[in-house]
């Protein structure tokens, strides 16, 4: 990412949320917000754009890679109701690009903080004063850079209770960062809030997939770089289990497009599926914890 710039991927997927919204019945992931942050109608136009902008749904590879995104959010905030349930009153939304929560979060006693570099979130607010979309009282936006400046102590300075239970979403971000970035976060993560949840996506490296899937990674790794934000870093599951139990995390669940599928798309008769392999969505939680 280009200093001072907001992120271009943090747009494109807030584009295929959009167009799950228009595009797929039912919903697997319902985001009331997920069109009018981006000043788009209920179809999916608006009067600067067309439908194009959301990223050719049609398209079996976009199709695919909306059903992942998706997914991984469903997953991400059924895992946060849960928590939610059992008494969590912090959610913390790291690399928060234009994930809307914050702005429909059903949960009074829940306080949203939203991580991101400070180019993305001024971006945002610029979004979410144009959409009409006020912030709450209980979201918090917190300027950071990963791997420059210590989470924890941004955290910190913006009202986070270390000594109580939070949910941390990670998603869309652990392939774009360099490795040592990658540890010194989750190390962050493991130290500042004791009982927590961690929800992180990975992607595989490219030897580990089918020959197809490695010309479709070729291609979007191309397209990511070009706008900036190049892939850095990849993770086979052993190795991202042995990786995060290093940095104080026990992985409970780690989910495949098989898994994916079988929770949030068997039955469908509109095609909607995880068709590559090349993405997973975990859940963890502290070492500490046991």
């Amino acid at each position: 990412m280009q200093p001072g710039t907001p992120s271009q991927t943090a747009y494109r997927v807030a584009l295929r949320r959009a167009a799950h919204q228009v595009a797929d019945h039912p919903l697997v992931f319902a985001d009331p917000l997920a069109l009018r942050i981006l000043g788009l109608a209920a179809d999916g136009s608006r009067q600067l754009g067309s439908a194009s902008d959301l990223r050719a749904p049609d398209r079996p590879g976009s199709k695919s890679l909306r059903a992942f995104l998706v997914a991984r959010s469903r997953f991400a905030e059924e895992s946060l109701h849960a928590a939610v349930r059992a008494g969590v009153r912090q959610y913390v939304v790291l690399g928060a690009g234009l994930d809307t929560f914050a702005y429909r979060n059903p949960y009074p006693q829940l306080t949203v903080f939203e991580v991101d570099r400070a180019a993305t979130q001024q971006w945002k607010h610029v979004l979410l004063k144009r959409a009409g979309l006020e912030v709450p009282s209980n979201a918090i936006h917190v300027q950071t850079d990963f791997g420059r400046e210590r989470l924890g102590d941004c955290l910190r300075r913006a009202g986070f209770d270390a000594a109580q239970r939070a949910v941390f979403a990670w998603l869309g971000v652990v392939p774009y960062l360099q490795r040592s970035a990658l540890e010194a976060t989750l190390q962050d993560l493991a130290n500042c809030a004791a009982h927590s949840m961690l929800l992180m996506d990975y992607c595989l490296p490219r030897h580990a997939l089918p020959p197809v899937e490695q010309l479709e990674f070729d291609s979007l790794a191309a397209r990511v770089a070009a706008a900036g934000e190049p892939f850095q870093t990849w993770l086979e599951p052993q190795e991202a289990r042995e990786l995060l139990a290093q940095h104080g995390w026990r992985v409970r669940c780690d989910l495949g497009h098989n898994t994916l599928n079988e929770r949030y798309f068997a039955g469908r008769e509109d095609g909607l599926a995880v068709l590559r392999s090349g993405a997973r969505v975990l859940m963890a939680e502290p070492i500490a914890n046991e």
